[in-house]
């Protein structure tokens, strides 16, 4: 067996364990995801096979090499206003309606990955107070939340190479909202920083302290996780919403079964959830 491998029933505890601490649902033929996520860790903490890796993980003791694990195993890349439809919505929609409440508005983008999806919001709301001078005078915010310290720590640094750049990003925006830096990457403006707050944050846990919500995005997160999980984090989500707020998820997910607390609202082209008053 390769040094690479895991035992069947190994990936079998693997796969529980990963459940259990981070919500997330391997599929029966998964270990490649396992190798190439994981396969790193066993230079990084001199350990001689996956195997070990894996088994020192599940450890109380191991709490480090736990976290690493944890953290290979949920992270993504994503891409820069991503489906488009949810950010015409916001512009068009949204924001013309919380602009006239004059409240300050507060937005939480939630398992943000590497970032892109709350800077695009930021960006979002930038281009709508250009247009609409004097708009949004409650003020906004947008709390960005990811299970993954690695991934935090690249969002606050706001900085992505020409690979992370071409995805979904408008040379306009790139001129418009980003600086270029010696090593030829990019680094987002400061006015577009300043609109968002990053922290740790596990969607399995308590949302109590993050506050009130008008707008959550939480899009293509769900799939990752089982029924009743989706259905405490939808029910937390909805705790968690200003009264009639807003709840964007991924193109491919429904609610459909897992909770009754939300009305669908269909747009032309797209849909969210309304939560029900």
């Amino acid at each position: 067996m390769s040094n690479k491998s895991l035992a069947e029933t190994e990936y079998t505890q693997f796969r529980l364990f990963l459940e259990q601490h981070s919500g997330i649902v391997l599929g029966d033929s998964k270990q490649y995801l396992v190798r190439s996520r994981l396969a790193p860790l066993m230079g990084l903490y001199n350990l001689p096979s996956l195997s070990e890796v894996v088994k020192h993980s599940m450890k109380p003791a191991e709490r480090q090499l736990r976290a690493s694990v944890i953290d290979a195993m949920t992270t993504n890349e994503t891409l820069w206003f991503r489906d488009k439809y949810p950010f015409d919505l916001l512009f068009n929609d949204l924001l013309p309606h919380y602009s006239k409440l004059g409240n300050p508005l507060k937005i939480w983008s939630a398992a943000c990955s590497s970032g892109q999806e709350p800077y695009s919001l930021a960006m979002t709301i930038l281009e709508y107070q250009q247009k609409k001078p004097g708009s949004l005078s409650g003020k906004a915010s947008i709390l960005a939340t990811d299970l993954s310290p690695s991934m935090l720590e690249r969002c606050k640094a706001a900085e992505y190479d020409n690979l992370a750049l071409g995805r979904g990003l408008s040379d306009e925006r790139k001129r418009q909202f980003f600086a270029a830096t010696a090593d030829g990457s990019m680094v987002i403006n400061d006015n577009v920083k300043r609109l968002v707050n990053f922290r740790a944050h596990n969607l399995l846990e308590s949302y109590t302290l993050l506050g009130k919500f008008d707008i959550i995005f939480c899009r293509n997160v769900l799939i990752y996780f089982a029924p009743e999980a989706k259905s405490k984090i939808l029910r937390q989500f909805a705790a968690a919403l200003n009264p009639k707020g807003v709840l964007f998820l991924g193109a491919s997910e429904s609610i459909a079964g897992l909770t009754d607390e939300f009305d669908m609202i269909r747009c032309n082209p797209g849909i969210y959830y309304q939560k029900k008053t």
